[in-house]
């Protein structure tokens, strides 16, 4: 059985960067909770929440990156590389709890309206949205090559929408006395978030269901596996991702009678095109020659 390893890309995002911007959340989220009920505004509260969710979501990621790196064990033979996945899911699933818990709120605010502080409400949502620009810039490299570290990402950018949102009901508050816009923003805000999280969520569980990685057809890749130099027939195909930087393969190569070194040759071929046309970095092929029955290809 031969087996190919390659190592991960890096996260791009530095220990530094995520205890600044993890800084920024916390300091934000006291001062829009003190504004929130000195104001009135609902919005303002539930950019806090969003904001809280947001440092508790860096710690998480914090946490699972430095679980990630850990060394392989008897007991955890591939590592703890799935730590990531499991805070990216933690992190996406608790906006969505909390989107839902806002909405319910601002509907009750329909009904019992309540005096909302403009002024204030739009010096506290300009704060918040300057803290969370600046967290999406530092998190920007890391979320295009790692899955928990985009959760965080997109949390901090929904965030940052979110105060824009408010700071532009809050000047139709204190110009046009439009009280309830700020229910109306808390609404859409939600809306808003709830849509952005689904898509890392339904990624995640992919990825922790073992389901083969979207975009890679078995069937071609088969075609393209069979057609390669001295192999017969491919079946028992596995392909699944780690995480969202590790795909594994793995399958049964039938071949003709040869020497095992020979098969290795074609190993090293069948790696080549894998690497090169789908990203594959691990393979664990089992030669054989007439050995199984059923050549189904799972």
């Amino acid at each position: 059985m031969a087996h190919n390893h390659s190592h991960n890309r890096g996260t791009g995002t530095s220990k530094k960067n995520l205890l600044i911007t993890m800084a920024l959340n916390f300091f934000i989220t006291i001062a829009e909770v003190i504004g929130g009920f000195i104001s009135g505004s609902l919005s303002l509260i539930s950019d806090a929440l969003h904001n809280f969710s947001d440092g508790i979501a860096i710690i998480i990621t914090y946490i699972a990156m430095r679980l990630s790196k850990r060394p392989k064990t008897f007991k955890y033979t591939f590592g703890l590389k799935r730590a990531e996945i499991i805070a990216a899911i933690i992190n996406a699933s608790s906006l969505i709890i909390i989107s839902f818990f806002l909405i319910k709120e601002a509907i009750e605010r329909f009904y019992h309206p309540t005096e909302i502080t403009g002024s204030l409400m739009l010096i506290i949502a300009a704060l918040g949205l300057f803290a969370n620009v600046a967290g999406t810039l530092f998190l920007k490299k890391g979320s295009e090559s790692n899955l928990n570290i985009r959760a965080a990402y997109f949390h901090l950018l929904s965030d940052a929408v979110s105060s824009l949102a408010v700071i532009i009901g809050a000047v139709f508050i204190i110009f046009y006395k439009i009280y309830w816009i700020d229910q109306l923003l808390t609404i859409l805000i939600s809306l808003y978030i709830l849509k952005e999280t689904y898509e890392i969520v339904k990624e995640s569980l992919d990825i922790v269901m073992m389901s083969s990685p979207e975009g890679i057809d078995l069937n071609e890749l088969k075609i393209l596996v069979e057609s390669l130099n001295g192999v017969k027939n491919v079946h028992h195909i596995h392909l699944w991702k780690l995480n969202d930087n590790d795909t594994h393969f793995e399958a049964h190569i039938e071949v003709e009678d040869m020497t095992v070194s020979k098969t290795a040759e074609i190993q090293k071929l069948i790696e080549h095109e894998l690497h090169e046309r789908y990203e594959i970095n691990h393979t664990t092929l089992q030669f054989e020659c007439d050995k199984c029955e059923v050549k189904n290809i799972v």
